[in-house]
């Protein structure tokens, strides 16, 4: 099954639509089947007095509050709907997650493949509930979560019928270093809620995500800027388009070598088989009617004569003809 590919662009755009029409080009190109933006309105998604988290405060200074960080990073509600329809021009999904009810209500409009639901709203019951109401399929991060709250959550989805509920390990630092990434336990939420599993991924490089798609994930996001050294919150954790490329050829690849399980020799090895197997010959001139033995026998390439696994009925039995050195054996 092919892995669904987010490219998170988040607020990288900065609040700029001309920057974000350039996101969706450079996700398209690197091969990304979604770009996923962010949908709030500041006052309605923290408080006048809300801090930063650390890492924000590390990429955008002391002096402004979240909110007032936040504000720069809108984007309006006819900048969506023109992101959405550039995406579908240029060729890729679009996806917006949504930060508050109101934006969820506007969302809908757009009729989005699927819902993305982002690890700080898990325990946020009033916005699950909305959109579990609109019945599409759901990914939903679980970053900073016990497991009893990602129970939480999905009994309150499923109990407002919500289409199919795919969840998301992650790890919610900026970047998160790779002690805490701690990958299997995205198979440990595949167990314990029979529902497929992916992976959102903060760490640097591309190394992560690409053992979580050999794992087994079946969606991975990831974030990615036109620029790391751009102003922003998030440009620092993100890829660069070059590296968002390399991250998605390698899952590529990897999909198509995880296989079936079932072992036989495929169609592009079979030709080296006689190449790299041996078969029986003569060590030495035989002359007709000696009696083969462990001297006079020896095992060499190619491997289209008798095959070294019928050796000791070779063994103990008289030569049909002459043989000469190297000549492959005949009973």
């Amino acid at each position: 099954m092919k892995v669904i590919i987010i490219a998170e662009a988040g607020v990288n755009h900065n609040g700029s639509l001309k920057l974000a029409k350039q996101m969706v080009e450079e996700a398209a190109k690197a091969g990304a089947d979604y770009i996923k933006f962010q949908t709030f309105h500041a006052e309605k998604l923290v408080t006048e007095h809300a801090a930063k988290a650390e890492y924000q405060r590390k990429t955008t200074g002391q002096q402004e509050s979240q909110l007032e960080m936040l504000k720069k990073l809108e984007l309006k509600d006819t900048d969506f709907i023109e992101l959405k329809s550039y995406c579908n021009a240029i060729g890729i999904g679009f996806l917006s997650t949504p930060f508050d009810l109101e934006s969820i209500v506007f969302l809908e409009k757009l009729e989005m493949d699927f819902w993305k639901i982002p690890s700080g709203e898990i325990t946020n019951l009033p916005y699950l509930e909305r959109i579990a109401q609109t019945g599409r399929p759901i990914v939903m991060s679980t970053g900073m979560c016990e497991e009893s709250e990602i129970s939480d959550a999905v009994t309150i989805l499923k109990d407002k019928k919500s289409g199919e509920i795919t969840l998301l390990h992650c790890n919610t630092e900026y970047p998160t270093p790779y002690k805490d990434v701690n990958l299997k336990a995205m198979l440990t939420l595949e167990e314990h809620f029979k529902v497929k599993v992916g992976y959102s991924d903060h760490t640097k490089g591309i190394e992560i995500p690409i053992a979580a798609a050999a794992l087994g994930a079946q969606v991975i996001e990831k974030h990615f800027t036109l620029n790391r050294n751009m102003e922003g919150p998030d440009h620092k954790a993100s890829l660069e388009p070059m590296e968002l490329t390399a991250m998605i050829n390698a899952i590529r690849h990897i999909e198509e070598a995880i296989g079936t399980g079932e072992k036989y020799p495929s169609v592009s090895e079979r030709k080296n088989r006689t190449i790299a197997r041996k078969s029986i010959v003569a060590n030495c001139k035989i002359k007709k009617g000696e009696i083969f033995n462990q001297k006079n026998l020896t095992v060499k390439r190619p491997g289209n004569g008798i095959s070294p696994m019928n050796w000791y009925k070779v063994i103990g039995t008289k030569a049909i003809r002459d043989f000469e050195k190297d000549e492959q054996i005949e009973i």
